[in-house]
């Protein structure tokens, strides 16, 4: 079975993300990064291909990905670092990357890779939907790969619906149509918009990302939904820390304050 849907099946509340961009703050971090966040009791985490253009991403995530890219990073070297993985890492792992890098590795190559090392899903936020139901979505179910696609408080029901229908994993709740960062507190139209969505008892667990850095913010996501993503609060906390250990146990102090 997916660990994705083992873990959704195993645990409906409180599940917490973490993302982090594979290549940063150094270039061979990426599995003691997985490690620290599997001992600390993280229960999914997102391996960011670092790309020139992140047009997503507030400044945290754009500064990682070019340090990333200037340490050496690629797809390449990330699957290699990626190889062994499975032997000490069990949490569900998703990649998350821009179209450009992964056409560019050819996306049968790249769900092939992902597959070959455990990865479980994968998050494209350029893809399309309508592209991916059309090109992409045959390439990815052979390789048993959840394809998690992002809505916004913008984005209409009928196509929540099609989405639901169409995807497996989980759904990615962008908490405002803008690019990523911490945010101190979620006002009373983005609660609404997570009790919307909530309340259409979709068949995929929702997450809640962009945005969530503190006790309140993660609180007010989980109410509403399954659970939440961390990314940027997360990678200052890298940058700052001189351990991935030390990096992960604060962020758990600063969502528990």
């Amino acid at each position: 079975m997916n660990r994705l849907t083992q873990l959704f099946e195993n645990q409906q509340h409180k599940t917490l993300s973490v993302y982090f961009t594979a290549g940063y703050p150094k270039l061979e971090d990426t599995l003691p990064i997985l490690m620290a966040l599997q001992q600390n009791g993280i229960d999914m985490a997102e391996v960011g291909i670092p790309f020139s253009d992140p047009m997503a991403d507030g400044p945290v995530i754009q500064q990682s990905a070019g340090e990333a890219l200037h340490n050496g990073m690629s797809l390449s070297l990330l699957f290699d670092q990626l190889k062994e993985v499975r032997k000490t890492v069990q949490m569900p792992l998703v990649m998350m990357g821009y179209l450009n890098p992964i056409m560019q590795y050819g996306f049968e190559k790249f769900c092939r890779s992902c597959s070959e090392v455990g990865i479980d899903g994968m998050i494209i936020p350029d893809l399309p939907f309508a592209d991916y139901l059309a090109n992409y979505k045959s390439i990815a179910v052979r390789h048993d790969l959840k394809m998690i696609m992002l809505i916004t408080p913008e984005t209409e029901e009928t196509r929540i619906r099609l989405i639901d229908e169409q995807t497996e994993g989980f759904i990615y709740l962008v908490s405002s149509a803008s690019t990523t960062g911490a945010q101190q507190a979620f006002d009373d139209s983005k609660q609404a918009y997570f009790t919307r969505v909530s309340k259409m008892k979709l068949r995929n667990p929702l997450l809640v990302g962009f945005g969530i850095s503190n006790t309140e913010t993660l609180e007010t996501a989980s109410a509403h939904t399954n659970g939440a993503i961390v990314g940027s609060k997360f990678i200052q906390l890298l940058g700052e820390c001189d351990t991935p250990d030390m990096a992960v146990k604060e962020l758990l102090q600063v969502l528990s304050k």
